[in-house]
């Protein structure tokens, strides 16, 4: 929001698809603030390792059963024996290197035999060299490292990637950061979302050489744009809606027929960089390949899709970050030729894992009576208390120090009794906001919580309770 209602804005670039324009944001963003990511938003595996480890035993589980079936039919190619014996597992979007760590790690430790695990090839994908050099040096991954290489390229086109040499390939929160086409149909005509951005009149003041700002944004050129203030979150974005020029859009007909199951002048995400990615992981999939799987934040259900009040996206930190649209991924991958493809929620695949019931931390937090109401500083305090109960019966393989930054309006003495709280955390307890937790330690501490004024049949609801209607959710399919 403008602070002077009357000043008016001042462009930095025309209308032009919301796709094209989240390109070129995210390529600012992870150049000016990709050392950064954490303080603007956090995944279910870049300090946790529920994910990783229930990847790693879902890996497990279906080699081994595969190198069984082969031996029980000798003429099928026998991984176990050939020259292709090396397993090729894919990340699409390294993060901080955390879920390579984590899942190794517990692969190692399940592989006692040392069938599966000293034949990974784990190799990581980032278009960005910055990232994939930076996940490397995870030190969990040290006792790792002659399985672990890099590829700095697209996911949308691994070119260097010969077809059918990849066993399993992992994607997690990288979809609602592909590009992504707003659509909704009116007067029998598809129209698409057009976006244009300004800044504030306050902060073109602040920009000293105007000119030389606009060709840094245009151009994208970071180390200019890095002599300039902050700009990303004061973007002010004007929308308006033209009909779609389909020659610049795959799947037409895919999508024109999925339009026809939502209302008009719906808005409605078509997440194209998802869709691309199925047709590439297709090729390059063994035929005899574990799968490929994808975990985000999106609907699964046209009921919810057709909601004209659903979040079609979020932004953090200036960025845009996608809801994603299941349905017609699923969709397209049927297209493809892809037979079977299951769609789950996040929370169940990690549950199902573990043999119990699990939330994260933040759903646990959702349901604090007086949650809404707390000052943010409050909230900082709340969550580093139910931290430090769950603590009591809460023990992780790995040590951590959980990273906490504080909110800036935070008394000084509140600080200081928090920032000692933080350090006498132990390194092995919840190692994160976001975490997720075991029906056994959030009942093991329940004593703790309702101290702090946690409700334990609140609790027990979110724990049997259906996914939301907009949900992280686990899409797998595999080649045969």
């Amino acid at each position: 929001m403008l602070k002077d209602p009357d000043a008016l804005p001042q462009l930095i670039g025309e209308f032009r698809p919301i796709d094209e324009w989240q390109g070129h944001i995210n390529r600012i963003f992870y150049g000016l603030r990709g050392g950064r990511l954490r303080e603007y938003y956090q995944t279910f595996a870049a300090a946790d390792y529920r994910l990783a480890h229930a990847l790693a035993a879902d890996y497990y589980d279906r080699a081994r059963k595969r190198d069984r079936d082969v031996i029980r039919e000798p003429l099928t190619v026998n991984r176990l024996t050939n020259d292709d014996s090396r397993l090729t597992i894919m990340e699409w979007g390294c993060g901080n290197g955390n879920l390579a760590a984590c899942f190794l790690s517990h692969l190692k430790r399940l592989d006692k035999d040392g069938i599966v695990y000293p034949r990974v090839r784990y190799v990581l994908v980032d278009n960005q060299q910055a990232a994939l050099e930076a996940a490397v040096t995870h030190p969990d991954l040290t006792e790792h490292r002659d399985l672990v290489e890099t590829l700095c390229a697209d996911v949308e086109d691994l070119g260097s990637v010969k077809d059918g040499t990849v066993d399993r390939i992992l994607c997690n929160e990288l979809w609602n950061d592909l590009s992504t086409k707003l659509m909704l149909k009116k007067e029998g005509e598809v129209e698409e979302e057009y976006v244009r951005p300004n800044l504030s009149e306050t902060k073109y003041e602040a920009i000293a050489d105007w000119p030389g700002f606009i060709r840094a944004f245009e151009a994208k050129d970071l180390d200019a744009l890095k002599g300039f203030p902050p700009f990303l979150e004061e973007i002010i974005w004007e929308r308006e809606y033209r009909k779609t020029d389909w020659k610049e859009v795959p799947y037409r007909k895919t999508i024109t027929e999925f339009l026809k199951r939502i209302e008009d002048q719906v808005l409605v995400p078509m997440n194209l960089g998802a869709c691309v990615t199925i047709k590439e992981a297709k090729r390059v999939l063994a035929s005899d390949a574990v799968g490929f799987s994808s975990f985000d934040a999106g609907a699964a259900d046209v009921q919810v899709l057709n909601d004209p009040e659903k979040p079609c996206y979020g932004q953090f930190g200036g960025q845009y970050s996608f809801m994603v649209n299941f349905p017609l991924v699923e969709e397209v991958a049927k297209h493809l030729g892809i037979r079977s493809v299951t769609i789950e929620s996040q929370r169940e695949f990690v549950g199902r894992s573990l043999g119990t019931n699990v939330i994260s931390l933040m759903d646990l937090l959702a349901t604090y009576p007086s949650a809404g109401s707390l000052k943010p500083w409050e909230q900082d305090r709340l969550i580093l208390r139910t931290v430090r109960a769950l603590n009591e019966r809460y023990h992780s393989p790995y040590e951590r120090r959980i990273e906490f930054p504080f909110q800036q309006d935070m008394p000084a003495e509140e600080r200081a009794t928090l920032e000692s709280l933080v350090l006498s955390l132990k390194r092995d307890g919840v190692p994160d906001t976001i975490a997720y937790l075991t029906e056994e330690e959030l009942f093991g501490s329940i004593g703790e919580l309702e101290a702090l004024g946690y409700d334990r049949q609140t609790m027990r609801a979110v724990l049997m309770a259906d996914p939301s209607t907009v949900e992280y959710r686990h899409l797998f399919w595999h080649p045969s």
